[in-house]
């Protein structure tokens, strides 16, 4: 990535406004009348009611660079509001000791508080953070986080590109600290702009305008700058600092593998820590990341009305890799992106590219699984499961599989392991918060697994983390309903791969859904009567591998319209 003049730019303004900073101090703590101001801006009462007891790691470190003085204005605002409204505690620090797995693991979410430079260059605590934010946790970026793991000192020279995909955006190039912008909010529907009221407001600071990775096909934009009210300079006088797009998001969320995150340039000025909507903005910000607050990831450029509809009733459609196995794994993601999808069903045995001929599976090097994510991220494509074909039943082996399944971001494996492996994947399951979802071939291949009271008999007195991923195909060829099978099921339907036959026998093969034998509106219909939000509703179109992008996009028009026809009930 290649940031030169904005960088310049960048430098030079930043640097500019360290004047003085050292002997204001940053990291002082407030005088009591700073701390009477933030107080009458906190909010009173969190949006959301926790599950359990938060704690927030703030990390403020700032190297080659003397720190905004808002740091210490957004950690006592930060602290006071948990503190305020019972919905978390923090932690404040500037120590990257605080990055060691053991004590990462003891929080919900990071902030990273206006950091600028190369925080630490240690590659097992780069490696704690990113994979705490693929295994759920939550990260929040303030204004000068965009330039963070970078040699400011030198350029703001990339140290860590993987750190720009999964925080969004990269750059701090802006014009006066002092910039009269208008601002659009560009989700008035999520909650985390609730206390905009739906509307676009007047801010007076200074606002970043990102680069490198940024794209709303993989960001669900929050708020923007309104091109149309605001003064911006004319084209072509700042040129570190212009878009092509004339796109300037100032706040955005997204997921990266399970994780939330939230960027916002808000933040430069204390006086931002002093704003009672700004304020109420990051409550909501810190609560979403936590998982306490729902809201959407949805990249904006994919927010079509199924999309929506879909978001409505809390299901996930993606493509399945059996049903493209014949080709590879970076294949199947640019054919995934081809057909609108913004989910993929990962497939262990699977090649993952023509330069890594290797199967998608826990052999690979961690360099080789983030060649894969930066593969999905450039696509704004997630994994939320993988069809594991053998999970060991060993303690070492079964561990590899699910460190695996933390650094890719996988919510559910499916598999059909033997019963007795279950007492030891279970534990694993509970351990990282990953879900195994028993398969269904026939009963020749699947004799325990083939009808629904076998896998509920495995599952008795289990974790809820095992259940099932029915193939209804194969239910079908076997004699049974689809819609009894889910019905017997229940809660313990964890993911689905639903199919439509041309005949209800042994001889059935796929056809478009909707076209066919099997019910299927009366099948996914029973699912949203019943209350199940399969982790993935997974499109597998098993006839002709080679050539089926077109049935599939017949599979995914269909499941789009019954999409829409069933959101309506939910909302009446």
């Amino acid at each position: 990535m290649k940031y030169t003049s904005q960088f310049l730019l960048s430098i030079v303004c930043l640097l500019s406004c360290s004047i003085g900073l050292l002997a204001q101090g940053p990291y002082a703590p407030l005088s009591d009348q700073a701390k009477k101001q933030v107080d009458l801006a906190l909010p009173t009462k969190a949006p959301a009611t926790p599950d359990k007891p938060r704690r927030l790691l703030i990390y403020d470190g700032n190297v080659a660079y003397g720190g905004h003085r808002s740091i210490a204005y957004a950690n006592y605002a930060f602290t006071q509001m948990g503190k305020n409204t019972g919905s978390f505690t923090t932690v404040v620090s500037r120590n990257p000791s605080v990055f060691r797995k053991e004590t990462l693991k003891t929080f919900d979410a990071v902030c990273l508080n206006n950091t600028v430079g190369n925080l630490f260059a240690d590659p097992k605590l780069r490696q704690n953070l990113l994979n705490f934010v693929l295994a759920g946790g939550g990260l929040l970026g303030i204004h000068g986080t965009p330039v963070a793991f970078t040699d400011f000192a030198h350029g703001a020279k990339e140290t860590w590109p993987e750190f720009g995909c999964m925080l969004g955006g990269r750059g701090a190039s802006h014009l006066t600290q002092d910039e009269h912008v208008f601002i659009k909010n560009d989700s008035p529907d999520h909650p985390l702009n609730h206390p905009f009221r739906e509307k676009g407001f007047e801010h007076v600071s200074e606002f970043f305008r990102v680069h490198g990775p940024y794209s709303r096909d993989r960001l669900h934009i929050l708020l923007s700058i309104d091109t149309a009210k605001t003064q911006l300079p004319a084209k072509g006088t700042h040129p570190g600092l212009e878009r092509a797009d004339n796109d300037y998001a100032l706040a955005w969320t997204r997921n990266y593998g399970r994780g939330r995150v939230v960027y916002c340039t808000i933040g430069h000025s204390p006086n931002d820590f002093m704003n009672r909507k700004i304020l109420a903005f990051y409550l909501g910000a810190i609560q979403f990341i936590m998982g306490d607050l729902p809201g959407s990831t949805t990249p904006s450029n994919r927010l079509s009305p199924a999309v929506l509809a879909r978001e409505k009733l809390g299901w996930k459609l993606g493509l399945t890799a059996w049903g493209l196995h014949e080709f590879t794994l970076f294949e199947t993601i640019d054919k995934t992106r081809q057909l609108g999808l913004a989910y993929i069903g990962g497939l262990s045995f699977q090649k993952v590219s023509k330069e890594i001929p290797k199967n998608f599976d826990c052999n690979l090097t961690e360099d080789e699984l983030s060649q894969v994510r930066l593969k999905m991220n450039e696509a704004g494509i997630r994994m939320p499961t993988c069809f594991y074909a053998a999970i060991p039943g060993d303690e070492a082996g079964c561990r590899k599989v699910f460190e695996f399944g933390r650094h890719m971001g996988i919510e559910t494996f499916i598999s059909e392991p033997p019963p007795e492996s279950l007492d030891v994947i279970e534990r694993f399951c509970d351990e990282y918060d990953i879900q195994l979802a028993i398969h269904n071939h026939g009963p020749k291949q699947s004799p325990i697994y083939w009808r629904p009271e076998g896998i509920l008999k495995v599952c008795k007195g289990r974790s809820k983390r095992i259940g099932a991923c029915p193939d209804t195909g194969y239910w079908i060829r076997s004699g049974i309903d689809p819609i009894e099978g889910v019905r017997k099921l229940g809660d313990r339907l964890l993911t689905i791969q639903p199919h439509d036959l041309n005949v209800l026998s042994s001889d059935g093969h796929d056809v478009p859904w909707g076209t066919g034998k099997a019910r299927f509106a009366e099948l996914v219909r029973e699912l949203h009567r019943l209350g199940i939000k399969p982790t993935l509703f997974g499109v597998e179109y098993s006839y002709n591998y080679s050539d089926n992008l077109t049935e599939t996009a017949e599979c995914i028009e269909f499941f789009n319209r019954l999409s829409l026809k069933i959101a309506p009930a939910e909302r009446n």
